[in-house]
């Protein structure tokens, strides 16, 4: 009688759960071998699972395959919100039908996993390009216009001239096809493997600049009005990345 742990071997040969093998398995009573039928089964439903998610996540991308449209570019941003530091862009074309296990909305993604997925949809991409607009040029014209113009660079940076875009809520001035999608980062995989691009560009920024502007606790709130963030502000003024046209920072400038 084969080993239980010639059976869990046995078992990750199976990859479907109507699989005729699982009978044979059934049969053997041991509680070792039962759980290891369980254990087995449950990690081939998750794959499924995983698989249909990201399927339905390239309904967007499948729309434009069906019309020839292939070199697809996904656009997304990170730090419209926060206090200080940049505003990052990400534009990122991924291999038509690719699918990235655990890729989703940055948000979504526990942040322990931020850097393996960010590697994952580096390796995959056929294209990465980045815009980062500074907190100068977010004072000047505005967050919004900022957003734009950091997603316009990202574009350009681009290695390879994309069909069409797909753009998170937002509608960029090129002469492409383009759609711009609610939540698009939670619902295109295109758009999601930009948010994480973005994300951890701009997490990486953020930490050097705790390096170089210590006791507002960047590196853990990349910027945000966290308690540690605002009593830095309080304590010890603003710093040349801090937004001067966001409050509370404007009115702490004012009053300088």
């Amino acid at each position: 009688m084969a080993t239980i742990k010639e059976v869990k071997a046995a078992l990750q040969a199976i990859t479907d759960l109507t699989d005729s093998r699982w009978e044979a398995f059934y049969s053997d009573t041991r509680s070792g071998v039962q759980a290891a039928i369980k254990q087995r089964r449950k990690a081939i439903q998750a794959t499924i699972d995983e698989d249909m998610r990201l399927e339905n996540m390239l309904r967007y991308e499948k729309e434009w395959y069906d019309q020839g449209i292939e070199l697809i570019a996904g656009i997304d941003e990170v730090g419209r919100g926060p206090l200080a530091g940049p505003v990052v862009a990400a534009a990122v074309i991924l291999p038509k039908h690719c699918k990235i296990q655990g890729l989703n909305d940055s948000k979504k993604i526990p942040k322990a996993k931020h850097r393996a997925i960010y590697e994952a949809v580096m390796a995959e991409a056929l294209a990465v390009g980045i815009g980062i607009k500074d907190s100068q040029v977010i004072d000047e014209v505005n967050i919004y216009e900022a957003t734009k113009l950091a997603m316009l660079d990202a574009l350009s940076n681009l290695t390879l001239s994309p069909q069409g875009l797909l753009i998170d809520a937002m509608k960029l001035d090129v002469d492409l096809p383009q759609q711009s999608i609610i939540k698009g980062d939670a619902t295109s995989l295109s758009i999601a493997a930009a948010s994480i691009v973005a994300k951890v560009t701009r997490d990486r920024m953020m930490a050097a600049y705790d390096q170089e502007f210590p006791g507002y606790g960047f590196a853990r709130n990349v910027g945000y009005g966290t308690k540690e963030h605002l009593k830095g502000l309080q304590e010890r003024g603003a710093t040349p990345i801090h937004r001067r046209s966001f409050e509370p920072v404007r009115s702490l400038w004012a009053n300088k």
